[in-house]
């Protein structure tokens, strides 16, 4: 199979959460034990940086990629979900991983995969493992798909843990209170390893502490410790707590293992995280003259934020390009959205969209007025002819909306 079939038959042959929901999502860590195992445990091999989270973690391991990357190191990445292509997944100092080794890679073990019914993102994980002690990088950054203590990738053994944040999300898999989720993402915390928390609430700390006293896990708590003093690429507002977290962990690397990061790394790697790790749609600029901005802020925490940036910003008259999934609780997504705004509500091309005119009469009853549109490239178009030069055009929602902008 050429590069196209092989991304084919992985989209829709296998289960993948990200198009699928509930019927991906495992609830144990069997069949990636047993596909390590078949490859050999690549994961044994590998230094890793293992992060959880419920929002800022592909922020927070980019900008850690960028700084070791600026350290002279070989640095493994793995985020997900991808925006454009799978291989973004998958990246070694900034370059996704080959087409070609994709290929090989699924052809060679296509059959053990059907055999024993793996799930999209298992495979993917073995994959990502397998590609990085095959690369024999340096060190490896590892984001939690979902959750943490049934996540695939928590057959790792780190030398660093970090949980970024904790809101609700997948309130169906890990929980409906903040301190069942935070149980789920502690899931993360290995014996005597210590572990960085990006941010806290009393709730969740409660949660944190007693995980890590149980693992004898020294625990460090970023947002009391460490004072911002460096700039990003990355200009998002909740970006603020993320650098916090990675200068933490770089301290704590520098500290407790043999890497070598000097703050000038830490400058360097933070003012280029895009140019070093290629990361795309958080506050995301596309255009100027008007200015337009996206961003894959998709849940209540992250979206607060995303709103009162936009509120921050100068212009005449605000359009959002507004698209979700059919799990998110729109009574405390859509309150979040200015009234004061015209709307263009769509729907991207995933088995898990919500129709736009669902959305487009649950949001009416927040008093936010707009038209439907049949997919976000529609949507997009029509709210970049609507708007004038001094007018601030906002794309969001999903991660799936942003995804499919023209040309991102």
């Amino acid at each position: 199979m050429n590069y196209q079939e092989t991304t084919d038959w992985m989209f829709n042959q296998l289960p993948m959460y990200q198009t699928q929901g509930a019927f991906a999502y495992k609830e144990d860590l069997t069949n990636i034990k047993i596909l390590s195992d078949y490859l050999e445990n690549p994961e044994k091999n590998l230094k890793c940086l293992h992060v959880a989270g419920t929002n800022g973690k592909g922020s927070t391991s980019h900008m850690l990629a960028s700084v070791l990357q600026e350290a002279g190191y070989k640095v493994g990445l793995y985020t997900s979900p991808h925006l454009k292509d799978f291989r973004e997944r998958i990246k070694i100092n900034g370059e996704d991983i080959s087409e070609n080794f994709v290929c090989r890679f699924i052809e060679k073990h296509k059959a053990f995969f059907e055999k024993e019914s793996l799930s999209f993102f298992e495979m993917s994980v073995g994959l990502a493992f397998s590609y990085f002690a095959n690369e024999k990088v340096d060190i490896a950054i590892i984001e939690v798909g979902m959750g943490g203590r049934l996540d695939a990738t928590n057959i790792i053994t780190p030398l660093l843990s970090i949980i970024t944040n904790i809101d609700f999300d997948h309130m169906a898999f890990l929980g409906n209170t903040l301190e069942a989720i935070a149980k789920e993402k502690a899931g993360i915390i290995k014996p005597n390893i210590p572990v960085i928390i990006g941010e806290h609430t009393p709730e969740t700390k409660a949660v944190f502490l007693a995980k890590a006293k149980e693992n004898n896990s020294d625990i460090y708590f970023a947002s009391d410790m460490i004072q911002n003093t460096y700039d990003s690429d990355l200009v998002g507002d909740y970006q603020e707590h993320n650098k916090k977290t990675v200068q933490l962990a770089i301290q704590i690397l520098n500290s407790e293992t043999e890497f070598i990061i000097s703050d000038e790394n830490v400058q360097n790697g933070l003012l280029n995280v895009v140019k070093n790790t290629h990361l795309k749609g958080r506050w995301q600029q596309l255009g100027t003259t008007p200015l337009i901005i996206c961003d894959t802020a998709h849940n209540q925490n992250g979206l607060s934020i995303v709103m009162k940036q936009i509120q921050k910003q100068n212009f005449d008259r605000l359009h959002i390009v507004l698209g979700v999934v059919n799990d998110k609780d729109l009574n405390k997504m859509l309150p979040l959205f200015p009234i004061k705004a015209t709307y263009y509500f769509c729907q991207p091309d995933n088995f898990r969209a919500l129709d736009p005119k669902i959305l487009q009469e649950k949001a009416q009853t927040f008093n936010l007025i707009g038209k439907t549109y049949s997919s976000v490239k529609e949507a997009y178009t029509a709210a970049k002819n609507a708007a004038n030069p001094s007018d601030f055009i906002y794309v969001g929602g999903s991660t799936f909306v942003v995804a499919e902008i023209p040309g991102l």
